[in-house]
């Protein structure tokens, strides 16, 4: 059975701060909203695509709530990060993106994460609900045009579709829920389940509720997909706000944890 790994447990030190300032606040869908922000700061910013960002959010009563949030898009050149909020229901961070104005400020850490495109790979397989779509779509963006990439996106309906360019060879595959999200997702696991692996080798990115990441990335290695290929968080689940889940199983769960405890050995040495 696979375990759960509080994403805190990967952190490598203290995450940097930025303070943020919104410059612009629009919907990008009927669910999707996107809120641009600066930071005079950002000059140092360096990100891989599919990371995210601990944001610290007033939570209504005159306190803060720590959310993460996936790096929609950065721009270098005006310092300027995009994060896109799925409007699902009441909380402190979609309430803060609906009211989200210019000038409004927030603190953001990080960024922090280990879903992202890495090592050379024959084709790419991404998967993940709407929690997963910014992370999917700034990684599939972020391909050169000489690789080759597959994703399912399942989202509530064709309305919650978006346009995602990039260079690469792409293809998106959008599964429509049409209902509320499930846990885990039926469509989505179909829908990996009957998925003819290309040949050659693969690196696999799966994100979003908990049980269904989990279900996905355990399909995968039943079929021969190498573990170490796959990179697979749970964003969400049911019951559990705040932090995201790391997915491994028990060996790998131990391995890290000895290889945390012998980094620390060698420090103190």
């Amino acid at each position: 059975m696979n375990q759960i790994e509080p994403a805190a447990a990967f952190r490598r030190g203290p995450l940097t701060r930025w303070p943020l300032t919104v410059v612009s606040a629009q919907d990008l869908t009927p669910r999707m909203r996107r809120v641009s922000l600066v930071g005079d700061t950002l000059e140092a910013f360096e990100y891989r695509p599919g990371q995210d960002l601990v944001l610290n959010l007033p939570d209504g009563a005159g306190g803060q709530v720590r959310r993460h949030y996936t790096i929609r898009r950065f721009d270098a050149a005006e310092t300027r990060l995009e994060i896109d909020f799925v409007l699902h229901g009441r909380s402190p961070a979609t309430d803060w993106a609906r009211r989200a104005a210019i000038g409004d400020q927030i603190v953001a850490e990080g960024p922090r994460g280990r879903t992202t495109v890495r090592g050379p790979a024959d084709w790419r397989l991404f998967a993940g609900d709407e929690t997963a779509l910014p992370g999917i779509a700034a990684m599939i963006e972020s391909l050169p045009a000489s690789e080759t990439a597959i994703a399912f996106i399942e989202v509530a309906d064709a309305a919650e579709e978006q346009l995602i360019e990039t260079a690469a060879t792409v293809e998106v595959r959008w599964l429509h829920r049409a209902g509320p999200p499930q846990a885990p997702s039926l469509g989505l696991l179909q829908a990996l389940t009957t998925f003819q692996l290309p040949p050659g080798a693969g690196q696999a990115c799966i994100i979003g509720e908990t049980s269904t990441v989990r279900a996905q990335r355990q399909g995968l290695i039943a079929r021969g997909f190498p573990k170490d290929c796959i990179a697979a968080e749970g964003y969400w689940r049911p019951g559990r706000v705040g932090s995201h889940d790391h997915i491994v199983e028990p060996s790998e769960f131990v391995a890290a944890a000895f290889s945390r405890i012998g980094r620390r050995g060698r420090r103190r040495g």
